[in-house]
């Protein structure tokens, strides 16, 4: 069993990552804000963890909450690129000055691992088709940019002071709690809740732009896997399925397990959107022993199913 801190344990991927670790038998730290997170995540595990309402950017009470622990997952962030478009200054704080707080408590601390929850953003709008970790980062918005720095951040602490980080970067995570609400919200949520309520869907830009959508449940397990692989510290990894999806073919796979017809609203692009994201994901399958479990259509159902739930608990 393995001390494990996880930062944004109450939001969209934290909980979930949560609910692994208790699973597997270890002791969990969550740190979480509630600015975007919910207890009601974290429900059926609230009697099994620790759970403290702070900020990551809190450095007295982040290296108390660092004590005997062995693994940290830092998942917290704002994590939206046209809320870092609105508010850039919040962004760099919660992503790079907060992850510079978790990695000098870590290192002051003598964590053994900390796996970082970066993002595809950190790419750009680069031509290339798919996306490979030796690619030279050139990100478009401040979200990119302030997860970038943090990347930047745990490779200098792991060559500087030894301590071992692993990056992984995320593509377009998707799943149950995941937030339709927020106007931040991403597009599956978006997409998925508007059709529950018999609303058209909003298509920012002409819907040819593609995403590689990952489940969050294959998320959670990269995490895992990235928690016990040898020899990968200061290592980035691509986590997503290696499969780019446009956002009309989005729909239309949308179309099939609702069983209707769904025409969308098309509205001007926004600032920051990428328009192409596809990622390659060889090396997290050699070095890892990732693989993607879940499909896009039975992550989509699966998603369907908590929206339909959510729609009706709130009417």
């Amino acid at each position: 069993m393995a001390i494990c801190l996880v930062t944004g344990g109450a939001g969209f991927i934290g909980s979930h990552l949560v609910e692994m670790l208790v699973q597997k038998g270890h002791h969990v730290r969550v740190l979480d804000n509630l600015s975007t997170g919910r207890l009601a995540n974290l429900e059926a595990v609230l009697g099994s963890i620790e759970f403290v309402a702070g900020d990551v950017c809190d450095g007295d009470l982040v290296q108390d909450l660092m004590h005997g622990v062995d693994y940290v997952f830092h998942q917290a962030a704002l994590a939206s690129v046209p809320l870092s478009v609105e508010k850039p200054l919040e962004t760099h704080a919660v992503c790079a000055t907060g992850t510079l707080t978790i990695l000098d408590a870590a290192r002051r601390a003598a964590v053994r691992r900390v796996i970082y929850a970066s993002s595809s953003a950190v790419y750009g709008d680069q031509p290339t088709s798919a996306k490979r970790e030796t690619d030279l980062p050139s990100p478009i918005s401040p979200y990119g940019a302030a997860k970038l720095a943090g990347e930047i951040y745990c490779r200098a602490f792991f060559a500087t002071y030894g301590l071992e980080t692993v990056c992984l970067r995320y593509f377009n995570v998707f799943g149950p709690r995941q937030d339709p609400e927020s106007p931040y919200a991403a597009v599956i949520p978006r997409f998925v809740s508007a059709i529950v309520r018999g609303e058209a869907p909003v298509v920012y830009g002409d819907g040819q732009q593609s995403r590689d959508f990952v489940y969050v449940e294959d998320v959670v397990r990269a995490n895992l896997l990235a928690m016990d692989a040898s020899d990968i510290g200061g290592r980035v990894f691509n986590i997503a399925t290696g499969r780019a999806v446009s956002l009309l073919e989005l729909l239309r796979v949308l179309e099939e397990l609702f069983g209707f017809s769904i025409q969308p609203r098309f509205d001007p692009p926004r600032p920051g959107d990428i328009r192409q994201s596809m990622a390659d994901i060889t090396q997290a399958e050699q070095r890892l022993g990732y693989r993607p479990q879940i499909s896009l259509a039975e992550g989509l159902r699966r998603a369907i199913g908590y929206y339909r739930h959510l729609a009706g608990a709130n009417a």
